[in-house]
C-alpha cells in the first residue's frame, strides 16, 4: 500500500511573513477575501495586522467573526451564508484551530454544496472539489491547522466533537509568523504548546507512522521541548521555536493520524469546554503508559528528542519511563494540572468513553482498545 503525504502548496515562515499575503492574493488572481477570525483577535487588534496588509494592497475583504473557541455547526452554517453574501473568492483564516477549522468547513461546503449538512463531513468525506482557496495565518503555536487535512467541529445538540479528514481542505498557503503569536497569554501558550507536543508524540507512535513522518515528529518533539518553556515566558527564541515546531508536527500527524489521547480530549472539550491543549496535556502521560506494552520501544527516541541524558545506557523499559517522566515534567513546568480533578464528572465517564471510542482518531492508536478500557483511563485521572 502506498503512503500518501499532503502538504501546503506554499508556506512562509519567520517574523514579518504576513507581508507575503498581499502578493499571494493578487498573484493568484483573487479579488476579495472573507477574513475568518475570532472576536478576541478583533478586539485586541491582532486581526488588524493582516487587514492592514490587505488595505495597503487595495484588496477588498469582509470579516466573519461568529466563531466560538470550539466552533459549532451553527458557526459553520452562518459562515457559509456570510461568504455567499460577501461574494468573496478566497478565505483568510486568522487565529488558532477554531478560526481555521471553521474556515475549512466553510471552504469545503462552498465548493461541495452537497455537503451542506455539516455532520455529513465527519470522518473521511468523499468530497470532489478542493476548498475555496484558504490562506491560513496561525496566532497560536499548537494546532497546526494551517498545514493539516483535518478539522474538528462541535455538535452542540449531541454534546460531542467530530473530526473531519479531507485532503481537499488543506490551506493553499500557510503564513507562520511568530509576531502573530506574541500576544498569547501564558496559559494559552502552555496549552497550545502541549497540544503540539501531543501531536508529535502521538503521530510518532500511531499505527500509520513511517520513516517520512518519523522525521517530522522527532524533530518537532526536539524543537518543542527546547522552546515551550521560553515561549511561555514570551522570549523571542521560544516563540520562534514553537511557531516552527508546531508546524513541523502538523506536517507529520496530518498524514498518519493520532490516537486515544486526542480521542479522549475531544470529548472533554465538547462536554465541558475544556481547552483542548490542557485536556491533551493531562491525558498524554496516561496514554503513553497505556500504549507502552505495544509502542514502548519507540519511547527511547522520544526521550532522546526531549533531551533526557543517559538514554543510550538505559533498558527499553527505563527509556520508556524516562520519556513519560520528561513529558510530565514539561507539562508541570508550564503550569498544566496533573489530573482531571475538578473537570471530569464520574457520572459522565460512560458517555465520554463511548464518544472517544467512536472518535476518528481512535483507530490510529498503536494499542487496540475498547470503551471499557477508555473508561478506566478516564477514571484513573479523576
Amino acid at each position: 500500500m502506498a503512503n500518501r503525504f499532503v502538504l501546503n502548496e506554499r508556506s512562509y515562515h519567520g517574523k514579518g511573513a504576513i507581508a507575503e499575503i498581499a502578493g499571494e492574493v493578487t498573484g493568484r488572481g483573487l479579488k476579495k477575501a472573507l477574513v475568518c477570525s475570532d472576536p478576541d483577535l478583533l478586539k485586541f487588534g491582532v486581526t488588524k495586522k493582516v487587514t492592514d496588509v490587505l488595505e495597503a494592497a487595495g484588496i477588498a475583504y469582509d470579516i466573519y467573526s461568529d466563531i466560538k473557541p470550539n466552533p459549532t455547526i451553527q458557526n459553520v452554517q452562518d459562515g457559509v451564508e456570510a461568504l455567499k453574501k460577501s461574494q468573496a473568492d478566497c478565505i483568510i483564516a486568522i487565529g488558532g484551530g477554531s478560526s481555521m477549522d471553521t474556515a475549512k468547513a466553510i471552504g469545503i461546503i462552498t465548493t461541495n454544496p452537497e455537503f451542506a449538512d455539516v455532520r455529513s463531513l465527519e470522518g473521511v468525506a468523499p468530497t470532489k472539489n478542493p476548498s475555496l482557496p484558504i490562506i491560513a495565518v496561525p496566532t497560536t503555536a499548537g494546532t497546526a491547522a494551517e498545514v493539516t487535512i483535518n478539522y474538528v467541529i462541535t455538535d452542540v445538540e449531541k454534546n460531542r466533537k467530530f473530526v473531519c479528514v479531507d485532503p481537499h481542505d488543506i490551506p493553499v498557503v500557510a503564513i507562520v509568523d511568530p509576531d502573530m503569536m506574541a500576544s498569547m497569554p501564558k496559559g494559552l501558550t502552555a496549552a497550545t504548546g502541549m497540544d503540539a507536543l501531543t501531536h508529535a508524540i502521538e503521530g510518532y507512535i500511531t499505527k500509520g507512522a513511517w520513516e517520512l513522518s518519523d522525521m517530522f515528529h522527532l524533530k518537532a518533539i526536539e524543537i518543542i521541548s527546547k522552546s515551550l518553556r521560553g515561549a511561555v515566558e514570551n522570549t523571542p527564541e521560544g516563540r520562534e521555536g514553537m511557531a516552527l515546531g508546531q508546524y513541523i508536527a502538523g506536517m507529520g500527524f496530518s498524514n498518519v493520524g493520532l490516537g486515544v489521547v486526542h480521542s479522549m480530549a475531544h470529548g472533554l472539550s465538547a462536554l465541558y469546554d475544556t481547552p483542548h491543549g490542557v485536556a491533551c496535556a493531562i491525558i498524554l502521560p496516561t496514554g503513553l503508559e497505556f500504549n507502552k506494552p505495544v509502542a514502548g520501544k519507540r519511547y527511547r527516541a522520544i526521550a532522546q528528542a526531549m533531551g533526557v541524558e543517559g538514554v543510550a545506557d538505559m533498558t527499553d523499559d527505563q527509556a520508556a519511563d524516562a520519556a513519560i517522566a520528561a513529558v510530565k515534567q514539561l507539562s508541570a513546568d508550564v503550569g498544566i494540572p496533573a489530573n482531571l480533578h475538578g473537570i471530569l464528572k464520574e457520572e459522565d465517564v460512560p458517555f465520554l468513553a463511548k464518544s472517544a471510542y467512536a472518535d476518528a482518531c481512535c483507530p490510529g492508536n498503536p494499542r487496540d482498545t475498547n470503551e471499557e478500557e477508555i473508561a478506566e483511563l478516564y477514571k484513573s485521572l479523576l
